[in-house]
């Protein structure tokens, strides 16, 4: 049996979009007769990065035995940290074959929780995926962002899928007097929620915020009429994305947001910014609005037919997304 090596510096049970990803792709690939093993931050001494607990730093001993261990035909690294190095340096060294993805704009990223300039990063994240055979990334969008970045090895853009079977509501949709405003993600700076919490000074507005993170606390204090509910799975975060009259997704540095398709899987219109992600997700007019007024890509969504935004999402699959990962693989 073909062995599939998924090295990723998250924890397998962390919330956000890569591991998400990864889950979907290995339940994919087991079915067309892989075998899929990982490394990550679970089998090694590991902490959380100063205040961005998300993020786990490694202490990456002892790969060589890992990896042997493993004895994979196929690696594919997907993220950047210690870990990612790790494994990097060991094909490099025995000159391997490998495979990269890029989900996260870090360079944007960290230079908005850290300070960090972009420019540092970007040489990192150049370097680091230099060597990989095939980039594979969110969008088309972020393909030609890679590459005006300097990247100069082969990227290809890929999708993203939704569970239908786990992303069903386990009751009624309940009744309003107010426009409903939903968000679901991590709740950190980055991810520009503050200009979702603004709207709550409109009384006319319910805001509900699905998730959890380092900034939450920050703005329930500053935001009281915001209702903050934390990490909401399966049926129950069907609920909120079926009581929502609109979706809004506030981030510049994601490279596609899984949950805007989860959104507009559930029929629920979404607005957003113009940028890389939404932009190559929403169709106006059809499934969303994309403004830099946020308020105005809401209003505007309220014209928006429920039953068309389903039938347009249908596209979206993790049979897609897997059939691309697949055709990326090459033998180490």
């Amino acid at each position: 049996m073909e062995i599939i090596l998924i090295v990723s510096d998250n924890l397998s049970n962390q919330v956000n979009g890569v591991v998400t990803t990864f889950t979907n792709i290995e339940k994919q690939a087991i079915l067309n007769g892989y075998s899929v093993k990982h490394i990550n931050p679970s089998f090694f001494w590991h902490f959380s990065a100063p205040g961005y607990p998300e993020i786990k730093v490694s202490l990456a001993l002892g790969i060589t035995k890992l990896i042997t261990e493993i004895n994979p035909t196929y690696i594919h690294i997907c993220t950047e940290g210690p870990i990612g190095l790790a494994v990097r340096h060991w094909c490099c060294r025995r000159g391997y074959n490998y495979n990269t993805s890029y989900h996260t704009k870090y360079p944007e990223f960290l230079y908005k929780i850290y300070g960090i300039p972009e420019s540092l990063t970007y040489d990192y994240v150049r370097w680091f995926h230099a060597r990989s055979n095939t980039v594979i990334t969110t969008t088309k969008t972020m393909v030609c962002e890679l590459k005006n970045h300097g990247f100069k090895n082969s990227i290809i853009p890929w999708t993203r899928g939704v569970n239908r079977e786990l992303l069903k509501p386990n009751r009624q949709k309940t009744s309003s007097s107010k426009i409903r405003l939903l968000s679901v993600g991590r709740v950190s700076k980055e991810k520009s929620l503050e200009d979702l919490c603004k709207l709550s000074s409109d009384l006319s507005y319910h805001i509900t915020i699905v998730g959890d993170g380092p900034h939450r606390t920050e703005l329930q204090n500053n935001y009281p009429n915001v209702e903050f509910v934390g990490y909401k799975h399966d049926g129950d975060l069907a609920n909120y994305y079926q009581d929502a009259d609109v979706f809004c997704f506030t981030s510049k540095v994601d490279t596609f947001g899984i949950v805007i398709i989860e959104a507009l899987a559930m029929g629920c219109p979404v607005a957003a910014y113009p940028v890389p992600g939404p932009i190559d997700i929403i169709e106006n007019g059809v499934d969303g609005y994309l403004d830099y007024d946020l308020q105005t890509a809401i209003q505007k969504c309220l014209s928006l037919n429920t039953e068309n935004i389903k039938l347009n999402s249908a596209k979206w699959t993790w049979e897609n997304c897997w059939a691309i990962f697949e055709k990326s693989l090459i033998s180490i």
